[in-house]
């Protein structure tokens, strides 16, 4: 888009975005085009180079790595099982969509504002997790590992609180409906492209009325939020 190449091009710009981002970074970045392509989204650089999925791909790997070091230091006694869904807690799309939206990453990411359907992804915590894979390239394992800690886990992550949240929300109403012997099912009501993506309408039905629907670029995401506004409607 001939905007975003604009953007990119101007000076003035250059120097607010990396005021912005060392405001949320917490230090001055290093190769500023390497954090630029952390921030773009594949609706506005569609390019595999230039938009953020490679980083995203990193990211993921690195923050993986640095919170299991974590939960292995914090629960010397507990055993794989716990650590296993306590990095699931912290490392599920929702829970980085919502730190990267209190981050601030929502204002200085590129990406198509008028794509109604991006408002409903999880495409922040996407970011954050190639925010992630450009500090690592930027500050090397070291260096990401303290910033995750300083800036994500710490201030964003709270063990007891995690330590009680239920992972699957599917698998509570899974539950519910065997408990009352419902018939609990996840539907596919639509599926198309999108701005070169699959976007997928998925609905949870009971007994085979349709109790909440929502969408997402895949198919886990979708079922997962129709699963958490079934439980809201049914009041679980």
């Amino acid at each position: 888009m001939q905007f975003i190449k604009d953007f990119f091009k101007s000076q003035s710009h250059n120097r607010e975005f990396k005021k912005q981002l060392s405001n949320v970074l917490g230090f001055t970045p290093g190769e500023i085009t390497l954090y630029k392509t952390a921030l773009s989204h594949r609706s506005v650089r569609e390019g595999a180079d230039e938009n953020n999925e490679r980083l995203e791909f990193l990211g993921d790997a690195v923050l993986s790595s640095i919170v299991a070091h974590y939960l292995f230091r914090k629960y010397p006694y507990k055993g794989e099982g716990f650590l296993t869904e306590m990095r699931s807690k912290m490392v599920n799309r929702q829970k980085l969509n919502e730190i990267a939206l209190k981050m601030g990453l929502k204002k200085i990411t590129f990406y198509n504002k008028y794509d109604n359907a991006l408002k409903i992804s999880q495409i922040f915590g996407n970011t954050l997790e190639a925010l992630i894979g450009a500090v690592y390239l930027d500050k090397g394992y070291a260096g990401t590992h303290k910033w995750v800690e300083k800036y994500i886990i710490m201030p964003h992550m709270f063990m007891d609180d995690l330590e009680d949240v239920e992972i699957n929300i599917k698998n509570r109403l899974y539950g519910w409906a065997n408990k009352n012997g419902k018939a609990l099912e996840f539907e596919t009501l639509d599926e198309k492209f999108e701005n070169g993506r699959r976007l997928f309408t998925i609905g949870a039905t009971v007994d085979g009325e349709l109790i909440a629907e929502a969408k997402g670029y895949n198919k886990k995401d979708a079922s997962q939020i129709a699963a958490q506004l079934a439980v809201d409607k049914l009041g679980l």
